[in-house]
């Protein structure tokens, strides 16, 4: 081997590529600090303007003040997890990527949380405690603690990997801190009961949808005789349902908290909805069928608009929705300022906190969101244009059924089930016979044995089932967990 020493040009090139490999790892390690660098500093900016609005002259302001660091960290971790579900189906079936995907959220999440957020937000949380048992100071103790174990859950699910619902999350914050607080007549039960239904109709409910819609896709247009023929009756008709239930899903979810509509106004939405986009719809998708081919690749195309269209109402709703989670328990405490011995039944949310929870979730959303958006929309199951508008419209039309028969369901596990539907549903179709290779198979005895064997290998699982055990594992924990965390942090609040 040549000695550097003696070669100067191998001790120039084994400089440079020395310089080269410090220069990358240098470039990750500004990577992985950016996203933190840029929390850090709205935790801060956060800090900063609840101080000097509130002052940090007693115990009640540092309260406020702590309250507001924490809601807004609780927005970070909601727009690092929660925002996945709307925008990963797109990025996984390559309609956006995930820079675009971002934007487009952004945007809509803040704009929903601003012009449609919660200016009305139930103080106990749709009912899960009784507020009257506890008094004012106790109560303000137990809201933070729930708003902070909630974030805490939040945080670490998103660093393994798994989508969680916010609202279950929240919930069993303020279960933990109010039996701490009081014991466990304070909890409503029934509702809690509700909840732990949940768990099990949200999925199901999603993947059935969904893969039903797409199996209605599979048989009248990618698989029919003569596609062109086919997309040209049917995807208008896809479009315009997709238009309708989104009509009303934004009718009855994200534009409740300023429009109070009745169901035959939800209805009348919906039915002009579904007239109007059909009407558009037919010359437009004419007008690009003339220029495909009779390929399944080509028809998809047809989706993307919509697709793209679809997750961006479902990032305002959540904005419009969500962002209480994230604003309902700092909400609260900011209303119980100056009050001894009265909780209000509901309270009303300052715009400045709407802001905090806005803003929380945007850069949330900017910094971590990358990862569970590709967790959703990549590593569960191969996602196209097609299957990623099943999954989109799954969700409109699931909450609008739940909703119309009085089921509670969360959007997060919707939305995630509706992404498992469409993968077990291509293991279904693409491998009705799929049979496992035992351990320890050997070369095979004759041509006709091999060819079988290949048609064995070439078999596999469509849908990764390491995440539907780690989801489901994280869905049923959330509540326990957040509810003991919760109880610790309120019996650690009450000592200081």
């Amino acid at each position: 081997m040549a000695d550097t020493r003696k070669n100067p040009e191998h001790r120039y090139v084994s400089d440079l590529r020395r310089i080269d490999a410090s220069s990358a790892v240098l470039s990750r390690s500004l990577a992985a600090m950016l996203p933190i660098g840029a929390s850090v500093l709205f935790l801060l900016l956060v800090a900063v303007f609840a101080a000097s609005r509130f002052g940090l002259s007693d115990a009640v302001s540092i309260l406020i003040v702590t309250a507001a660091i924490v809601g807004g960290y609780m927005a970070l971790n909601i727009g690092a997890n929660d925002v996945a579900n709307n925008m990963g189906p797109a990025v996984g079936g390559r309609v956006l990527t995930i820079g675009g995907a971002i934007v487009i959220a952004v945007v809509c999440e803040v704009a929903g949380a601003v012009l449609a957020g919660g200016d009305v937000v139930k103080t106990i949380s749709s009912g899960i405690i009784a507020p009257e048992g506890v008094g004012v100071q106790e109560f303000q103790v137990l809201m933070l603690s729930a708003l902070f174990a909630a974030a805490i859950w939040i945080h670490v699910a998103t660093a393994l990997g798994a989508p969680v619902s916010t609202t279950h999350s929240i919930v069993g914050g303020v279960v933990g801190s109010g039996i701490a607080a009081a014991g466990v007549g304070i909890v409503n039960w029934s509702t809690m009961l509700q909840i732990v239904a949940s768990w099990v109709i949200s999925p199901i409910f999603g993947a059935i949808v969904a893969a039903v819609l797409l199996h209605i896709l599979k048989v009248r247009v990618l698989y029919a005789p003569d596609r062109l023929k086919a997309a040209a009756n049917w995807v208008p008709l896809l479009i315009a349902l997709m238009a309708s239930a989104f009509a009303a899903y934004m009718a009855m979810k994200g534009l409740k908290n300023i429009w109070k509509a009745s169901p035959l106004a939800i209805l009348a939405v919906a039915a002009a909805s579904f007239v109007a986009a059909w009407a558009l719809a037919r010359p437009y998708i004419a007008r690009r069928l003339t220029r495909l081919r009779d390929k399944r690749s080509d028809i998809s195309g047809l989706f993307d608009l919509p697709l793209i269209a679809g997750t961006a109402l479902l990032s305002f709703a959540h904005g419009a929705n969500d962002v209480a989670n994230a604003v309902g328990p700092l909400a609260a405490i900011v209303a119980t300022m100056g009050q001894s011995n009265a909780l209000a039944a509901q309270v009303t949310v300052p715009f400045w906190v709407l802001l905090v929870g806005a803003l929380g979730i945007a850069v949330g959303l900017a910094t971590f969101g990358p990862k569970l958006i590709r967790v959703v929309g990549e590593q569960i199951t191969r996602l196209n244009s097609p299957r990623a508008f099943c999954v989109a419209l799954s969700a409109a039309v699931t909450v609008l059924l739940a909703s119309w028969l009085g089921l509670p369901v969360s959007s997060t596990h919707v939305a995630v089930g509706a992404v498992f539907g469409v993968g077990f549903l291509r293991e279904h179709r693409e491998n009705p016979n799929r049979r496992r290779l035992r351990p320890g198979h050997k070369l095979n005895a004759t041509a006709e044995d091999a060819f079988n064997s290949r048609n064995v290998k070439r078999s596999r699982y469509l849908v990764r089932r390491r995440f539907l055990w780690s989801i489901a594992a994280a869905w049923v924990v959330t509540v326990p967990a957040t509810a003991g965390l919760a109880a610790a942090l309120y019996g650690l609040l009450r000592l200081l």
